[in-house]
């Protein structure tokens, strides 16, 4: 069976320009691609992906960005007799053949989609802080009420009960609690 897998960064882009051709099952999402772990259709397609499957990718930056995410996800799925395709860099990785060269290109290629996004965070950075000097950047706004988990916490509710009220984690209702107590 041919799988095909496409990611994007963000929202507004676009996934068609990831020409797969046929493929039998697809799967997308619009992540960033930080992390396997936090990408849910990456993920499914893993899980999915069976013995003498095929895994279409339009480009190695596209299945990761970090070279030990890109080798383990490429090992995983070839652990379970699945071929991985990358139709822009022309590579294939199967367990059952062993082409050193395309190992090398593997890791320069991954290397290289690592360099770069370091060099986005480096400048996303920089400007942040350019922002941040001219005023004009306030980071993003609270998405918890202090104010909630401290009126609740008066009325002798505890962590877990106020952080499920609200639906947030037990350790950002301690957090706030702590960060309210050195300011009292």
């Amino acid at each position: 069976m041919k799988i095909g897998y496409k990611r994007v960064s963000t929202l507004d882009q676009n996934l068609a320009r990831q020409d797969l051709g046929k493929v039998d099952k697809l799967f997308e999402e619009k992540v960033s691609g930080k992390s396997s772990t936090d990408r849910p259709a990456l993920n499914a397609m893993i899980e999915f992906a069976r013995e003498g499957d095929e895994v279409l990718v339009h480009s190695i930056d596209r299945l990761a960005r970090d070279l030990r995410d890109l080798q383990q996800i490429i090992q995983e799925l070839n652990e379970k007799q699945v071929t991985v395709r990358f139709l822009s860099e022309r590579l294939t990785f199967s367990s059952d053949q062993d082409d050193a060269f395309a190992r090398l290109q593997l890791q320069m290629m991954g290397a290289f989609a690592e360099f770069e996004r370091n060099i986005i965070r480096k400048r996303q950075a920089e400007g942040i802080a350019k922002a941040k000097s001219r005023g004009v950047y306030t980071g993003r706004q609270a998405s918890i009420d202090a104010n909630a988990i401290k009126q609740r916490a008066a009325e002798g509710q505890g962590a877990t009960a106020i952080a499920k009220e609200l639906g947030i984690s037990r350790a950002s209702v301690y957090r706030i609690l702590k960060a309210m107590r050195a300011e009292a």
